[in-house]
């Protein structure tokens, strides 16, 4: 039995020319890699190399704060060392934060353009018919 969406889906194909119907389908749901992919691409992909690059030197700090914590016995160390690795740990969870943010505006903006793209083919409907 189809689905509410895939009847409307069918209706919208059919309406649709075959350079219409190939630009509807590029705007089609995409799984995680695509999305986590999309963030390397439009205006701010400079951003995203640079924020992957500074979360993997900060989960590197991360793991050799943890390490120097876990074997050193001074407590003035270890709290400076706990303190280094919960700093570090914090600043790759808000770029990920920032990576989840992007990856949401971008699947946003993707459906507002099939919007824009069913309502462009309505108002053309509905010039011919007039």
């Amino acid at each position: 039995m189809k689905t509410e969406k895939e009847e409307i889906d069918q209706l919208i194909e059919q309406a649709l020319t075959e350079e219409e119907a190939e630009f509807y389908h590029k705007l089609d749901e995409q799984n995680l890699l695509e999305m986590v992919g999309g963030l390397f691409k439009g205006k701010l992909k400079w951003l995203t190399v640079m924020t992957f690059f500074v979360q993997l030197i900060m989960f590197g700090l991360a793991i050799y704060f943890v390490y120097r914590f876990l074997n050193t016995s001074d407590l003035a160390w270890m709290l400076k060392f706990g303190a280094g690795a919960f700093f570090c740990m914090m600043s790759v969870g808000m770029l990920k934060l920032f990576h989840w943010m992007e990856m949401h505006k971008n699947v946003l903006i993707r459906e507002m353009k099939r919007m824009e793209l069913q309502v462009s083919i309505l108002a053309g409907k509905l010039k011919e018919k007039s």
